[in-house]
């Protein structure tokens, strides 16, 4: 049960609360049950002071970009609390905000009673200043914990320049933090005994109502009610953790000992799908690691020695070590980053090597400038990027590889480099189901240079940024021309 101190922040430096009658987990960012240290910590003080445990999960309409694809992907997970709470110790009020400002008050309400707040800590989008507000209306001890990653955000001293600086420094320190991982299942550590509340306090109920079922099945008719952007539909991936561990479990068992050596096209990328879940919380690295570690013993064994190098540490084939290094060194990589750099996403925080040659080629004569509605409807003159954007627009996610000249291009058709960084987020945050992650900043940002080098030749726009083509990754991808027109719809479908 214990909980790492590194891994608790203070919001509020209060004591527990004598007289509180329930202690609330606040689930904002970690939207699981399993595998995470911030209901873990709410069931080990609830415990403690023998009052009942409240889970509120709140889901605003007001976020950018929101939308019928990413309120679809959070309220399947929603429902899925839902059904496993319903019978448990705990008292689950999932509530889906009706209108921008709606929600104001709730936290409020639910912490006046309570004898400790318990929330998640979470370096990206909105969470931080999220966060910073809700600790001016809690007036009792309220923590927001991290469950973010495999190395606690406090543990780095700084933010990174390159993955190889990064990944010397996670072999390092990781090994005391991958000792004490959050327990699977901390709800069923709850006594089937232990006090409870059976209904959510009808002062709250009547102003805040629970969401219905129809709303959390996320119907077209519920969706339709709510102020978000309708234009963009729910993607065929349905969100929550039965569907994030099933998508890994067929991972591991088809396509993860032939990561780097199966052929990889747009139809099977052979990676894991699992970036959206990830990016929600519906699915724990540690838990990942955890599955791995059950077949193939201790991560990493306990004589390997740090390096920085990409092989080697976590003791196991290559193929394994490569996702690895994805879903651990890139991962967590970009959450430190933005942990240290919280504004990560604008054009400033660049490297200044990548400033200086984007500057020194802004005014480059470009082949074509499109519009952001243009690029939208996949309406570029690169076959291969229409097929990515309409796989992106269709299913909320691109074939990994293919998303990077995905973002270079856009480089080329936009009148400047600070224009193509905001195309490239307006693209990607509004359709992308991992859109707004740190992982998926650190992604966009790499197009225009950051954890990345110099190169050679100097080209016109792309001065020595890292050049790519769509001639070399269909080439990579070994897609034929009919795979492409088969991802781009015809005129009129």
């Amino acid at each position: 049960m214990h909980i790492p101190h590194s891994r608790i922040r203070t919001l509020v430096h209060a004591p527990p609360r004598p007289t509180g009658r329930h202690v609330l987990v606040y689930m904002v960012a970690t939207r699981r049950l399993s595998y995470t240290y911030t209901v873990q910590r709410g069931v080990a003080l609830a415990r403690e002071h023998g009052v009942p445990l409240v889970i509120l999960e709140a889901l605003r309409c007001g976020y950018r970009h929101a939308s019928d694809r990413h309120h679809a992907f959070i309220l399947d997970g929603m429902a899925e609390h839902a059904r496993r709470l319903a019978g448990t110790p705990v008292l689950y009020h999932p509530w889906v905000e009706p209108r921008p400002g709606a929600g104001r008050g709730l936290l409020e309400a639910w912490a006046r009673n309570a004898v400790a707040v318990v929330t998640d800590d979470w370096p990206g989008f909105f969470i931080p200043n999220m966060l910073t507000a809700a600790a001016r209306q809690v007036h009792c001890a309220f923590e927001a914990v991290d469950s973010a990653g495999l190395l606690p955000l406090s543990a780095s001293p700084r933010p990174f320049k390159r993955a190889v600086d990064f990944r010397r420094f996670f072999q390092k320190a990781a090994r005391p933090h991958l000792a004490q991982p959050p327990v699977p299942d901390p709800i069923a550590l709850l006594p089937t005994h232990h006090p409870r509340l059976h209904r959510i306090p009808s002062a709250i109920a009547a102003r805040w109502p629970p969401a219905p079922p129809a709303l959390l099945d996320a119907r077209p008719d519920a969706l339709a009610a709510l102020p978000i952007d309708h234009t963009v539909a729910p993607a065929d991936l349905r969100g929550g953790t039965t569907v994030a561990r099933r998508l890994w479990r067929r991972f591991r068992q088809t396509h993860l000992r032939a990561y780097t050596s199966g052929t990889r096209t747009m139809s099977a990328d052979r990676t894991s799908g699992l970036s959206p879940y990830l990016h929600h919380g519906h699915i724990s690295v540690h838990e990942l690691v955890a599955d791995i570690a059950a077949q193939s013993g201790p991560l990493p064994p306990p004589t390997t020695t740090a390096t920085g190098k990409r092989h080697g540490w976590w003791g196991q084939d290559d193929d394994v070590e490569a996702f690895l290094d994805q879903v651990v060194t890139w991962r967590e990589l970009a959450l430190h980053h933005a942990h240290h750099v919280p504004d990560g996403a604008r054009y400033e925080t660049l490297p200044a090597w990548a400033r200086a040659t984007l500057e020194d080629h802004a005014t480059d004569p470009r082949p074509v400038l499109l519009t952001l509605d243009q690029l939208t409807h996949g309406g570029s003159p690169d076959p291969v990027w229409n097929a990515a954007q309409h796989q992106l627009v269709r299913h909320g996610r691109i074939q990994s590889y293919l998303r990077m000249v995905w973002g270079k291009r856009i480089l080329e058709w936009t009148p400047s480099p600070r224009d193509a960084l905001r195309t490239l987020f307006q693209l990607n945050d509004r359709f992308a189901l991992d859109g707004r992650d740190p992982s998926s900043v650190a992604n966009l940002m790499w197009v225009l240079g950051r954890f990345d080098r110099a190169w050679g030749p100097e080209r016109p726009i792309f001065g020595k940024l890292r050049f790519m083509s769509s001639t070399n990754t269909l080439r990579k991808l070994r897609c034929s021309p009919a795979a492409i027109r088969a991802w781009t719809p015809t005129p009129g479908s």
